[in-house]
Order: C-alpha cells, then structure tokens, then sequence
C-alpha cells in the first residue's frame, strides 16, 4: 500500500484524479480508480481534485502513536512551513503541545536546510554537469526518476533538508532514536522509504495528522503555554518554503535577469522546464524546481483556510522575526555533520507496453472515432486527446466507456432500444393480462370487489386464495392498483416454476461467486420491488427453507443474499395466493404455522366460475373483444345455442379455461359469429334440447334471435368505442340518432353503462 489510497465505496469513477494527474499514474479498474505507486509522485493533485474523497492519505497516525509507546525516545521535526499552518499558535505552544503527546524532543526542520548549504555551493562552484536541477523537492525527483530518467545525470547529488536533519538528529543523539517529521509534503512519505535516504526518518505526518492527534488527545494548543525548541536554532533558512526562498536559503546567489538560473514552482511551469531540458532547447547552468504552487506553502497537506499569499507573509513575517526560543542539548553543542548529505538516484522508470498503429486505430474504431474528425479531443476520459487515451486503454490504465461523447452515444442507442423493447413488452402483457379490471356484477364479485376497495389503501399483508384460473393474480393487481404504492412496482413470482435454489437466488439475490455461474453480484425480486409490491403466487409450494427466510422479511423487512452475511432492508408490500389448503398443510408440517399467521392477515377468497355464472355473458363478451383485437378479426358475437352450453358447463378450469376457450374458438369460426361447433365437443353435450315446431316457426324464431343477438353486439362495440357518447356512436353507425336510441330501448342497453370513469 502506498501513500495515496482509494476508498472503493466512496469513488465515483468521475475521472478528475485522471484528469487533474500531471503523470497519469492512476489506471482504472472494475469498480473505482487506482494509483500506480511506481508511477505517481507523490504532487497530490488527485486528493485535492477528488470531490467524494474517495482519495485519501494513508494514515500514518498509529504508527506514530505505537512509537511513541515503545522504548526509544521520538523526535518530532517541524517542517519549514509549519508557522503557515499553524498559524494561531506559537511555536513553543506547539513544542508544549507535541512533548505532551510523548515526543522528547521538538526540532526546527528549518535547520536540515542550513545543513546542505555547503554542498548546494560547492556544487556551485565546481558542478559536475550542467545544468544542476535542485533535489530538495521529492516530487520532482520522483518525477525525473520514474518519467524523465534522461535527466538523472542533471540531478544535484543531494539529499533534501528533511533527510538531512533526521540523519543528523540519529547521527549525534545519543542512543536509537526514532524521527519524526511533520510537513505539508506527502512526497515526503515516499521520500522516506526510497532506498538511498531509508532509514533517515522514520514516518511523515501531515499537519492535518497532527492536528487529529491533538484532537484525539483533547489537547488546546492555545491554552498551553510555551516550551523551549530543542536543536540548534535555523540560521537562514526559514524563507525556504516559499516561492523562490530555495536558492536564497541555500546561499545561491542569482540575478533574475540572468538566464543561467531558473528558480520556478508549480505543476505547469515545472513540467514546461522538465520537456524543455529533455528537449534541450534550453541550457541554464542551475534550475530550482518545486512541484507545488507557491512553493511548500502549497503542499497537499497545507491548510485551507489561507491563501497562498496570506501564508507566504506568515513565513516571511516568522523569517524576520523568529518568536521560538530553544535549549541546545549537550549532544547537539558540538554537532558533527552527518556523515554523508549525498545520495544517489536511480532509474525508476515503469515502462508500459507500447500499442501499434492498428492497435490504436481499432481502440478509436471501438469509440467510434473512424475518421480523424471524429476525434474530439474533449478530455472528459481525463486525457488529452483521443490517441492518448487510446494509448491508456491498450496499456490497462483506462477502459473504452471512460470516452463520454462515445459512452453518450451508446446510452441514446440503448435509450431507443430499451424503449422499442418497453412498448413491445407493454404490448404483450396488455394482449397476455389486460388491465386490473375485476368483470362481474354478480353478489359474490360484487364482494369482492368491495374488500378489494377496503384492504387496498391499506400496507396489510394479504394471502389470495382460490381455484387455479380463478384470477389470484389479477385480484393482486387490482389490489396494487388501489394501494398507495400504484407508482411503484409490482413483482410478480410463480413460486412453482423455479427450484429451491433458483427462487432463493431470484427472490433474494446473490454474490458473485455464492454458487457456480454467479458470475456477478445480483439484485433479488425483493430488491427490485423496494417501495413497491410483490405477488408471490402459489405460496403453498415453497420449501421450509425458504418459508424460514420469507418470515425474516416479514418479521424484520430484511433479507440476505445469497453468499452474503450482512441484511438488507426493504419495504415491500407482500401479497400471496394459494390453491391449496394451508391449514391441513400446517396440521400436517410442511407448512409453517407462524409463516400462516404472517400471511393470513387479511384473506380473500375468489369464488370459482361455476358459482358466479351470472357474470358468464359479461366475460364472454370481454373475452371476446380481447381476443378479436389480438387476432385482428372482426368478432360481432356468440350465438344462442353456444351461450347457453356455456352457462350449463361445470368450468373446472375457471376463467382461464374460458379465455382459452374463446380464443380457441375464435381462430376455428369461419365468419363473425362464434358458433357451437366451434367449441369443444363436451359443449354440444350440453345444449339445451329444443322444442318441435314446424319448420317455417322454427326457422322465423332462430333467426331473429340470430338477427337480435346480433344486433345488440353491433350497438354495445359502438358505445364501447364512444364511450357511451350517441351522438357519435350513431354517426359512426350511420343512423340517425333518433333511431339509435330506440334501438337501444328495444335492446334494454342504457349510454350510461359504457361511459369511461376517470
């Protein structure tokens, strides 16, 4: 783990670490964006740029605190900035505050700049090469090491002042210490584990660390009073933070007019000086880089309350007028250098495959960039241009979809087709189910219409029961339909047609990788119905197992995936059915009594159709008019003899049996009339016998009846069409009005019955 972590829950994939990311040392992977640590500099930009704070400091905060509690003294090392951070305190306020937290000594990190001096000058006087780029910032030599190794030879032979004050402090302290140093600069923290300076300090905090500490321990630093510094005290080199205050603290003297030195901070500027020098196309004999704007000041760990500015004064104001005092141990009076300030670099470069020209071309084919005007060049992906990230995407540091005017594109394909798909879908059901709408007008649907009304509103579990074919699952829409969650949705399950397993995992979801084929986290039914209502249908064939787990979710409105130990809440409505008698079931132990009485809260029985056989001629009708409509025929009605065997038949199969019926009819009729031998065979069985008459009377009655019946469903589709409207059901019928109206009087037909209700 490096210094810069990701929080997976919190990131968003919204690209601005890529963006913001001066060496593109981020790759994205499945769920979040992550750093390359042999690629990143430690600069900081995707922690500022990262509005979720998915992007965090590795916490360093334990390891201290577990020093602190060990058996060798830890000094803690202010870092050059620390009187712009902590701003509102003096500095031996902060000695008191930090001795508190068990430190045993406080240093100036001031003073490690004092001790490199003398190399910077040397070098000065007598360089190896030129030109001479500066080395005290961590970022820019993690980014000449690993992205511009073409320039390591450029690289001043020296360690930056937090390297040497730590190597001092264990160099002359007497005994095994452990340093400490707190600074704005989180490159520091690579800084310390990099293997020519390793072992110099032991962990960086940042001040927003401390600052935690401090909290942590209730410890008002503004309250406290004042404790000497210990060390020696800094002597030049407390400008050093700011803009331009390296070369000065160093004792480098240069002209600004003078072309040989470059003295310059922040990413821009750098990186223009970095290309120039591997370009050469210029040649100055010093250059004096810091990755942050405005200097240390500007670290990832500064404070921001204040402005670069404001900060700047505060560490000029604190140069000319140093307010901390200190006590010089013994061991520190006559120091001896450390041993070495020079360290060596090396060549960290992380090469990446490099893709081909057909490589790259079938990467833009893919984001649908064929011609070169294609490519936008937007940067939302977070790279420059399209071959750019292209490159990316054949190294596996990006994905194809981060390319938003492709990722767009795809989304308003898939938007039309999910959209032709819905209509279809809508279609189909509306063919397969039809409306909510319970036909009927006989006392037992009248029933159950009513108590359909009354536990409608309601959130009361309701268990549906009945015949197979009875219409449990459309007494369940209708219920949905009247209920407060009608704008939500309504999840249906057959609990017969899956196994044990299948409808656990489709009831309840799964993880990825719980069973063989779970190749991705799935949503559950349950999930899916969250705010809504979910029919399970023949409840009564569920295993123990899952009746366990139904009464989790009723108990608690929880369920658990499967392959998953933490709960889920959901708010679902349950509505169930059954055809089968759940009280022998508990009598006889293949059903749960307490799942029972979890379910039958409200129970609503749906009569069969061989006891409501006063709504028979209604449902023929309504049957008929669906089924004309699916097949696209012209179906005017059902003659006598038909009808009448119907209202004889048994219907063990109920009104799904009807249905079936009609439409098998249906396609059999070879006119507009659906006749008895269109019918299954039994219904001729079940005719009515007719009376002998003479031929010439029978022929007369059949047919008016014919000619009637007839009639009456011509006038019925009219207003059906109208909406009981006469004047237009007349127009369309080409009759006067007049004589539509007595022709419904003759038929007994009232308008009113057929006006829609809103």
């Amino acid at each position: 783990m490096g210094p810069i972590t990701t929080s997976k829950k919190l990131c968003r994939k919204c690209y601005a670490c890529i963006r913001n990311c001066p060496v593109k040392a981020i790759k994205v992977e499945e769920e979040s964006t992550e750093v390359i640590h042999d690629r990143c500099i430690g600069c900081g930009n995707c922690l500022r740029s990262c509005s979720q704070q998915a992007k965090q400091i590795a916490d360093c905060i334990a390891e201290t605190e577990q020093m602190l509690r060990g058996d060798h003294p830890v000094i803690a090392v202010l870092g050059c900035s620390f009187p712009a951070f902590f701003s509102d305190v003096t500095p031996g306020q902060l000695s008191t505050g930090l001795k508190r937290l068990g430190f045993a000594e406080v240093h100036e990190g001031t003073q490690g700049v004092d001790l490199i001096a003398a190399d910077y000058q040397s070098l000065m006087d007598d360089p190896p090469s030129t030109p001479l780029i500066s080395t005290h910032c961590p970022s820019i030599v993690d980014l000449i090491e690993r992205h511009h190794p073409q320039l390591l030879k450029h690289l001043m032979p020296v360690v930056s002042p937090m390297i040497a004050i730590g190597r001092f402090i264990k160099q002359n302290f007497p005994g095994e210490v452990k340093v400490i140093y707190i600074s704005s600069c989180i490159a520091g923290k690579f800084e310390t584990i990099s293997e020519p300076v390793a072992g110099a300090v032991d962990t960086v905090l940042t001040y927003q660390e401390l600052s935690l500490m401090f909290r942590n321990r209730s410890i008002e630093l503004k309250r406290l009073t004042e404790t000497n510094l210990d060390g020696i005290p800094p002597r030049e080199g407390r400008i050093f933070p700011v803009a331009g205050g390296p070369l000065r603290a160093l004792g480098v003297k240069h002209d600004l007019s003078d072309v040989a030195f470059i003295s310059t901070e922040g990413e821009s500027n750098v990186l223009e000086v970095i290309h120039d020098l591997a370009a050469g196309r210029i040649q100055p004999r010093v250059v004096d880089l810091c990755f942050c704007t405005g200097g240390c000041i500007g670290g990832p760990g500064k404070n921001n309350r204040l402005t670069t500015f404001s900060k700047r004064n505060l560490i000029c104001s604190y140069d000319k007028n140093p307010t901390a005092t200190y006590v010089t141990a013994e061991h520190y009076r006559r120091p001896e250098r450390p041993s070495s300030t020079r360290r060596t670099f090396n060549n960290k470069l992380h090469r990446l495959p490099q893709p081909s020209g057909d490589s790259i071309r079938r990467i833009l084919n893919a984001t649908n960039k064929h011609r070169q005007q294609d490519e936008l060049n937007c940067g939302a992906c977070g790279y420059p241009t399209c071959r750019e990230h292209a490159v990316a995407t054949y190294q596996g540091l990006a994905e194809i979809p981060m390319c938003l005017p492709h990722l767009i594109t795809d989304l308003e394909a898939d938007r039309t087709s999910l959209a032709q798909k819905y209509e279809l879908a809508r279609r189909m059901l509306d063919q397969e189910v039809g409306d909510a709408t319970i036909i009927g007008d006989d006392p037992r649907t009248k029933e159950v219409l009513n108590l359909i009304r009354q536990v409608g509103p309601t959130p009361t579990t309701v268990l549906i029961r009945g015949e197979s074919g009875t219409g449990k699952e459309l007494t369940a829409r209708a219920i949905h339909d009247h209920s407060h969650r009608a704008d939500k949705p309504l999840v249906t399950v057959n609990c017969t047609t899956l196994t044990d397993s299948l409808l656990e995992s489709e009831l309840f979801g799964h993880r990825k990788g719980a069973f063989t084929g779970a190749m991705a986290d799935k949503k559950g039914l349950f999930e899916a119905a969250n705010g809504g209502t979910i029919f399970l249908d023949e409840i009564g064939d569920i295993t123990p197992k899952l009746q366990a787990e139904l009464l989790r979710v009723l108990d608690n409105g929880e369920i658990r995936r499967v392959g998953d130990n933490s709960p889920r809440k959901v708010d679902v409505r349950l509505i169930a059915a059954t055809n089968k008698n759940l009280e022998e079931g508990v009598r006889s132990d293949w059903f749960r009594e307490d799942l029972f009485y979890r379910l039958n809260v409200f129970s609503l029985h749906i009569p069969p159709l061989r006891n409501r056989l006063e709504s028979l001629p209604e449902l023929i009708n309504h049957f008929l008019a669906r089924v004309s409509r699916r097949l696209n025929k012209t179906l005017l009605g059902i003659d006598e003899q038909a009808r009448d065997a119907m209202l004889r038949y048994h219907w063990p199969g109920n009104i799904r049996e009807l249905q079936n019926i009609i439409e098998r009819a249906a396609v059999l009729s070879r006119d507009d009339i659906i006749r008895l031998e269109n019918l299954p065979v039994i219904f001729s069985e079940l005719r009515k016998p007719e009376r002998p008459t003479d031929g010439a009377s029978a022929f007369k009655g059949q047919r008016d009846r014919q000619l009637g019946q007839i009639e009456t469903n011509l006038l019925r589709r009219y207003l059906e069409e109208t909406g009981g409207n006469v004047t237009e059901a007349a127009r369309r019928a080409e009759i006067p009005r007049r004589t539509f109206y007595r022709l419904l009087n003759r038929h007994g037909l009232q308008s009113r019955d057929f006006k829609i209700s809103n």
